[in-house]
């Protein structure tokens, strides 16, 4: 991205248009100007060349102003404005956001017939966010240099970047202007940040479709497997659709690319001496509709906060694969549920999403990891039966829970029709509720501590080794189902709240 010394756009309308792409363009040429301009000011600052001027620059707004309400095509669940008014957002990363902004801009513009106003907002950027992968300081800079950063640049303020649009808790003022998105370009960007440092790898890598894992297994089985579509193979069918994918990222900034595509392709195996928090991983397209796999370990905690942050880029879908306790006798280990309801008992989501709004599930997500289900294991209605189960799968946030007096999550889970039991997936569902993005949940029967089958090191290195492959075959195949069926059938209308955003 280039740097400039130069003034940086100030506030105000900068032009009005009719074309997606040309508004996308005077979007970029604000971002990258003022950007450039916080960049090279910064490294001014380090050197010690600059004086004691506050350097202050700002993000790229859209907004359009509809004034009828417009004979429009609801069957999409976004693209459109309810009512009428001044509705507008901030923007940044036009780079990263291309594909995103440029389809929403134009179904505003193919619904509505009236003109787009870009120009520049009064929301400051803070000097953090005008580095895309973070800041990095050349040399040493004393302390007290340090200290007159605030003083020069804006930081981040975590007032202006809070959840209020997602949670339906916005308010208005009675004249001004309507949200156009979900997320303002603050906590886009703050996201954004977050991201690489709890996958260590980088926001661009993400794909459309995001697979999560509990377990470390399925993570080495993704790598496995993707490292196997990036080789060459004499099969035209299978060289046909390993084609599809084009490179595989791993944390520390590994990257293997598909001799199917090109043989001579280079191959950098980069290994990192300690995996990040929630390590991601990257099957990807040209399209961006690649898989992603992020490893969220134990608990409801970690499972919110990286869909906190994967939310801003906008996936398709995302689906909690992993293990689970099977709370019914006649369940086996090894056995499938598919989730169709939840229990939320991990209280991480409670302030943002109270508990008793109902977490459907998705008919379309429902269908391809039932679909899934069939292809993979080669069985079909009535006898599917014997190896899945559908539905309602507890969440909880005490790992420890066997402990307690058993009468009491006996009662709760019968009373709840539960069939399962696990620490992260009505998190995953719940916040894919909240942020709108299509969720399922697809978990595999480990263990029965209500009837005393618990894991046992030996029997669940066998289990493992079994099942693992499957159940990542399922994962994947019922994300490829999603990206054929298309996304006018996948963002459900029943994610939307009375008065929604435009956006996706």
């Amino acid at each position: 991205m280039p740097t400039t010394a130069t003034a940086p756009y100030q506030p105000g309308p900068v032009g009005q248009f009719t074309d997606a792409d040309e508004a996308l363009a005077q979007v970029r040429a604000i971002y990258d100007a003022n950007t450039g301009f916080l960049r090279d000011r910064f490294q001014a600052f380090t050197r010690g060349e600059d004086g004691m001027e506050r350097r202050q620059a700002f993000y790229p707004y859209v907004r359009m102003t509809t004034t009828t309400a417009a004979s429009i095509d609801t069957r999409l669940s976004y693209g459109f404005i309810e009512g009428t008014g001044a509705h507008a957002t901030t923007l940044t990363r036009p780079d990263l956001y291309d594909r995103y902004y440029r389809e929403q801009l134009s179904l505003l513009l193919r619904n509505h017939g009236v003109p787009l106003e870009v120009g520049v907002s009064t929301e400051a950027i803070p000097i953090h966010f005008a580095f895309a992968n973070g800041m990095h300081v050349e040399g040493d800079i004393a302390p007290e240099r340090l200290n007159l950063l605030p003083d020069l640049f804006d930081l981040p303020d975590l007032a202006r970047m809070d959840d209020t649009i997602v949670n339906g808790t916005y308010e208005a003022a009675l004249d001004a202007e309507k949200p156009l998105a979900l997320f303002t370009a603050p906590r886009v960007d703050f996201s954004l940040h977050r991201l690489r440092h709890y996958t260590a790898t980088y926001p661009e890598d993400f794909q459309n479709f995001v697979l999560f894992t509990n377990y470390q297994f399925y993570v080495d089985e993704f790598v496995r497997m993707s490292r196997e579509i990036m080789e060459p193979t004499d099969d035209p069918a299978l060289a046909e659709y390993r084609r599809q994918y084009d490179r595989f990222i791993e944390p520390g900034d590994g990257v293997t690319h598909n001799r199917n595509l090109d043989p001579n392709a280079p191959a950098s195996l980069a290994k990192l001496a300690r995996l990040p928090q929630m390590p991601a991983y990257h099957l990807t397209r040209p399209d961006g509709n690649g898989i992603t796999l992020v490893n969220i370990g134990v608990g409801p905690s970690n499972a919110k906060t990286i869909t906190d942050h994967i939310a801003v880029l906008r996936p398709h879908a995302w689906i909690m694969l992993g293990h689970c306790a099977g709370l019914r006798g006649t369940q086996r280990l090894g056995d499938y549920v598919l989730a169709h309801g939840y229990v939320r008992d991990d209280h991480v989501l409670d302030a943002d999403l109270p508990t008793w709004v109902p977490v459907p599930a998705l008919a379309e997500v429902q269908r391809a990891l039932e679909t899934a289900v069939e292809s993979v294991t080669g069985l079909h209605g009535y006898a599917l039966k014997s190896i899945m189960r559908t539905g309602t799968v507890a969440t909880i946030d005490n790992r420890n829970w066997e402990l307690r007096d058993h009468r009491e999550p006996l009662m709760r889970f019968s009373q709840s029709r539960a069939i399962a039991l696990d620490m992260e997936s009505a998190t995953i569902a719940a916040n894919g509720f909240r942020f709108r993005v299509p969720y399922g949940t697809l978990l595999c029967v480990s263990d029965k501590p209500m009837h005393g089958q618990l894991k046992l090191p030996g029997m669940a290195d066998r289990f493992y080794r079994d099942r693992v492959d499957q159940h990542l075959k399922i994962g994947v195949l019922a994300m490829e189902l999603l990206r054929e069926h298309g996304m006018e059938t996948l963002h459900s209308r029943k994610l939307r709240s009375f008065a929604e955003v435009a956006f996706q």
